[in-house]
């Protein structure tokens, strides 16, 4: 339900001229960075307590105390024109006439830089109507934005709180294994500052040389265990900067860079370079481990020692959307698959996360699944698919989906999105996942239009040669939606 003082806003914002009214949107929707597409979702994006999406929040409320885009010292508190008119505004305006909406898109779909072959689907948050659609239902390589598809998979299989753990058990008389449940976000790294704590390989040691010594010894054997996974560790594409090997043990996503995110060179054994990890952090802390980690395998009745935990599912799903993050995806595919009584590979991923999809109403039709990441070119999705997870996430019916809307980047401000939308309508407005291959560019997410009224998008591009150009052109298209409104295009 809207407040009645937000209804009378919406009557006052109708009665703004278009063109004020526009500016007044985009600079409201700047200040709040995000809080318009969670007010208009109907609460949907969700509690923004991980991460990002909580300095989001913070900053947001911050520039609203200080009276949305008055900064000056002394200035007056709120008045009109700030963000109460856009938020009381969003939802209770129509959704925009869909031949004023296909008179906007098409002139843009023609646009020679979105390659040989090109998909939109247009979706009515609320209705779950499709508003416009050209090549929707034809399946095409979606690159990373089929990280919709996995994350809204891994969401519904185990909920945003669910947390995957990272062990340490005896074995035998005079060992310990090092047992991965399969969380990439398993840092080795010291603390730093606030945001997100992710399980540390050095609180696990800190855990485990306690129950050690209280057992009244400083020496071990240390075995590690990977086989919460199994098929190929390698992806399809080989080895890349862009994905580590995906084991079930590793630590700082295998990278060799101290980096949190983007390529970076890998380790080409995350597995054996974590265990070695974790017996160097267990020698800073008196116990010395005997020889060289080996792999073993866990037994099933074994002694849990000691443990860490890794952020809510929630988190990990943010972050993978908002840096396009591949190591997470892969991980988010496994997880639903090990949830699903499919076995944690590539092949049973996907077959998990397809019928996940089919579990949330979400028929995949032509769609092919073949990994979790979208670095995979034989992924084929439609338009359509991507744009009803959208909308699906925004259905107060689900709210274990919110977390894929407050992980999407925001034009101009974060993630993959930080860098684009340089100036236009859609800079703080557009909430979207980017996809990004040799010859392939995609853009699906949400965005507020006009009238207040949140839509769902996918935009899908093949053949393309350009890169630049192509992602201009679907910033262009994201942009003119935001535009729209109930009356024209």
């Amino acid at each position: 339900m809207v407040p009645e003082v937000l209804r009378r806003q919406a009557g006052r914002w109708r009665n703004i001229p278009r063109a004020q009214r526009r500016t007044v949107r985009f600079v409201a929707a700047s200040t709040v960075a995000g809080l318009v597409v969670a007010t208009g979702a109907v609460a949907a994006a969700g509690p923004w307590d991980s991460g990002q999406r909580k300095a989001e929040r913070d900053r947001a409320a911050a520039a609203a105390r200080a009276g949305g885009e008055r900064h000056a010292a002394g200035g007056p508190s709120s008045g009109s024109g700030s963000a109460p008119p856009v938020l009381g505004a969003l939802g209770t305006g129509r959704p925009p006439a869909r031949a004023a909406l296909a008179a906007a898109l098409e002139p843009l779909l023609q646009d020679s830089a979105l390659g040989s072959t090109h998909a939109a689907s247009v979706v009515d948050a609320q209705s779950g109507d499709e508003l416009y659609g050209t090549g929707q239902d034809v399946a095409y390589t979606p690159a990373s934005t089929i990280k919709l598809a996995t994350a809204a998979a891994a969401l519904c299989a185990l909920g945003p709180e669910h947390r995957i753990a990272t062990t340490v058990v005896a074995s035998g008389s005079d060992g310990i294994v090092l047992v991965g449940g399969g969380d990439p976000t398993l840092t080795a790294l010291p603390a730093q500052g606030e945001g997100p704590r992710f399980a540390s390989l050095r609180d696990l040691a800190d855990a485990t040389a306690k129950a050690l010594k209280a057992r009244g010894t400083n020496r071990t054997k240390l075995a590690y265990d990977t086989s919460r996974y199994s098929g190929p560790v390698l992806h399809s594409i080989g080895p890349n900067d862009n994905i580590a090997p995906v084991t079930a043990l590793m630590v700082d996503e295998g990278r060799l860079d101290g980096s949190d995110k983007g390529p970076a060179e890998r380790s080409a054994d995350p597995a054996g370079d974590a265990a070695r990890t974790f017996a160097g952090l267990l020698h800073e802390r008196g116990v010395e481990v005997d020889g060289d980690p080996a792999e073993a395998h866990a037994d099933a009745s074994a002694q849990r020692i000691a443990a860490v935990s890794s952020a809510p599912l929630s988190a990990l799903v943010e972050r993978a959307l908002t840096n396009s993050d591949n190591d997470i995806a892969e991980a988010l595919a496994r997880q639903t698959a090990l949830a699903s009584g499919q076995p944690a590979s590539f092949e049973g991923a996907a077959k998990a996360v397809t019928d996940r999809l089919g579990r949330l109403g979400l028929p995949s039709g032509p769609a092919r699944i073949a990994d979790g990441s979208g670095l995979d070119r034989t992924d084929q999705v439609p338009a359509a698919l991507l744009s009803r997870i959208l909308a699906r996430a925004a259905d107060p019916a689900h709210p274990e989906l919110r977390p894929l809307l407050t992980g999407l980047p925001v034009a101009g401000f974060t993630g993959t999105l930080r860098d684009r939308y340089a100036s236009g309508d859609g800079k703080g407005v557009v909430r979207a996942k980017t996809g990004t291959l040799t010859g392939v560019n995609t853009l699906a997410g949400t965005v507020v239009d006009a009238d207040g009224r949140l839509l769902a998008f996918a935009f899908m591009a093949g053949g393309t040669a350009d890169p630049d150009a192509a992602q201009r052109a679907l910033d262009h298209l994201a942009s003119t939606l935001a535009g729209c409104g109930c009356r024209t295009g």
